[in-house]
Parts: C-alpha cells; structure tokens; sequence
C-alpha cells in the first residue's frame, strides 16, 4: 500500500518539476508532535512526512522530528508553531479549544459526520476554507493530518443499562463528551494517558474512553473492564498538521508542493492503517479474552446524550460566531451526505450480513 502511495507522489511531482530544478539552498526544518515516538499509528504520519520530503528532494529539504518526550509540551503544539520555535506540529485540532472553541469541531463532533463525510466537507463542502478563517487567526496554515474513523464509547467495569447506572459514575473521557457525560451525571475526569490503566485498576475512575482496538489494546483495559460500548462521539477523529505561515511562504515552491504531497500520502497511508491496527487488534483481544463484551448504550441514553449534545453546541454556537459557522456548515453538509451513506454502505452492510 505504502509504495502505491508512493508512486502516486512520484507521478504528482513529475509533472511540476525535475530534480535538476530544485533549489540549490538546504532547508532544515523541525515538527514538534503531541504524540511519543512509539504510538503508532498517530507517529507514523509526521515520521513519514519527514521521511518522503527527504527523499523527493533529494535530501535538500529536511524535517527533524520530536516527540513529545522532547519539547515536554504535548498540549501546545499550535503555540510552539505560531511562534515560530518549530516551523511545523502535528497534533489534533480540539486540544486547543480552550484557545478558540471552533478548532474542536475540526477534529469531530459528537452524533456528527463519519471519516467519509468529513473529508468530503472538508474537500468540497467548504471545510477547507472554515478551517484556514479559524487558523489565520494564530498565523497557522493547517492541513489533515490522519483519521482514526470511529473512536469507541470506552471500556466501563459495570454495564449501562439506564440513566441511572451513569449517575456518579467516574469515568475519563475529555472533550466535548465529557461535557455532555456530565449532563447525565457522571462524574468527568481528565486522567493523563500514562495513569489511565492504574486509575481503572485500583477504582479511582470506573471508567475509561480512550481510542479504538489498535490503540486501546497497548493500554491494556480489556484486562479488568469487559464491556466496550460503540462510540457516539467522535465519529471521525481528524489529525492535523500546523505549519507556521511565515516559514512555509520562505519556502521554494518546488519544496512547498514536495510538502503538501507528503502529507496527503501520509495522511491516507494513516487512517489505512490505523484501520487495519483495530482488525487485527480486536481479533487477538477477543481470542485472548473471551469475557468482553461488545455493548451500544440503549436507545433512552443515546436520546438523552443527543439532548445534551445539542444543548452544548447551542451554548458554543451563541457565543463563538466562527463556532456557529462551521457547525451549521457540517450539519448541512451532513443531512445530504448522510442519505447516501445509508442507502449506500449502511444499507449494503444490512443487506450482506443477512443474507447466508
């Protein structure tokens, strides 16, 4: 898969420029990531932008890449890159709502559109131009960077039957979900990744939501919390890559296309893979343990999680203009789009799982 990608960059470039062309001057850049070197697959893409800008420019353009066991800010990407202290980050949009409450939405929204949706909005729904209004704001050009498609509802000790059976619950789960949980009643926490297992362990949260099989497997809450509930959530968990728009206009332009290039293919190459990661993921965690249970929270939570949802975004939409745009943009593009996912997979998996 990797060298069909590549060999779509290959073909791109060609028809730009040659090797001959590009510009004499070397130009070293750097990329601070929200993620350690080893969690794949969300590492993977800036280690491989790093590496296509290399090799397509014949090692003229470089980009060094840290983690976050390097700049020791993982929550402030966005910052380190409108300030110039790295010429690029990869990280997700909706760390830094705090800064502006439109950036979450850019990554997903809970009930809102799947990877397939959100791309198509973003591409030729007017996303694009939405996501450049919000990030001019910060001097930062912003590009997708990875998705990991449906993140699952968490990992819960005990089942979840009624509304009742949330109240006091502690769980983790950070975001706009969090906000909408405690609207039920569960007690909301933000518990840094590394604490999450023990946390679970030893009952400080009865709870966890963290990403899906492939990720979720490395963490190890299979171990002690059998039921897995879906998502509803975060539908389509969008990366992004930021680059200072300063550096990026100093750029020879045969670099910024070799740039753009690779992150597309490394963007693609990402939610491929991630994918694969959840299917071989889930098939060793049930083979392994048997007692994990796939569960959908029943329908009067769901309706009432919908309730909260909408009550957050009305709240966000009233006081954030830029919030209400973009979300009034999705939810548009969603109601066309959201017809022909269901007379077209949703349907088509209907009709194949019935059918012996």
């Amino acid at each position: 898969m990797k060298n069909y990608f590549k060999l779509l960059l290959i073909l791109g470039l060609s028809t730009l420029f040659t090797t001959q062309s590009f510009a004499a001057k070397k130009v070293k850049w750097k990329m601070a990531m929200t993620w350690p070197k080893t969690l794949v697959p969300l590492s993977t893409v800036p280690l491989r932008v790093s590496s296509l800008v290399k090799e397509m420019s014949g090692g003229k353009f470089t980009i060094k890449v840290h983690g976050k066991g390097i700049h020791k800010a993982p929550l402030g990407i966005l910052d380190m890159v409108k300030n110039n202290i790295y010429e690029m980050g990869h990280s997700s949009s909706y760390y830094y709502k705090g800064s502006n409450i439109a950036t979450a939405l850019l990554t997903t929204a809970p009930f809102g559109m799947t990877t397939a949706e959100q791309y198509a909005w973003y591409y030729y729904g007017g996303g694009e131009q939405l996501t450049k209004k919000v990030y001019d704001n910060f001097n930062v050009d912003t590009y997708q960077g990875g998705n990991t498609g449906v993140q699952m509802g968490g990992w819960f000790k005990k089942e979840i039957n009624t509304l009742a059976d949330l109240k006091g619950l502690k769980m983790r789960i950070p975001g706009m979900a969090g906000e909408i949980f405690a609207k039920l009643g569960v007690n909301v926490t933000n518990i840094p990744a590394g604490e999450l297992y023990t946390s679970l362990d030893r009952g400080t949260v009865d709870a966890v939501e963290f990403v899906s099989p492939g990720l979720d497997i490395k963490m190890g809450f299979h171990k002690i919390a059998p039921y897995y509930y879906t998502g509803w959530h975060e539908p389509a968990s969008e990366m992004h890559f930021f680059i200072n728009q300063k550096a990026y206009k100093k750029l020879p332009k045969e670099y910024q296309s070799i740039l753009q290039a690779a992150m597309k293919v490394a963007t693609s190459e990402m939610y491929i893979d991630n994918y694969n990661k959840n299917v071989v993921a889930w098939q060793q965690m049930k083979k392994e343990f048997p007692n994990i249970k796939v569960k959908t929270f029943p329908l009067e939570i769901l309706q009432e999680m919908k309730n909260a949802s909408e009550e957050v975004m009305e709240k966000y939409s009233n006081e954030n203009k830029l919030f209400k745009e973009i979300y009034q943009s999705q939810q548009n593009y969603l109601k066309k789009a959201r017809e022909w996912t269901t007379i077209s997979e949703h349907d088509y998996i209907n009709t194949s799982n019935s059918v012996k």
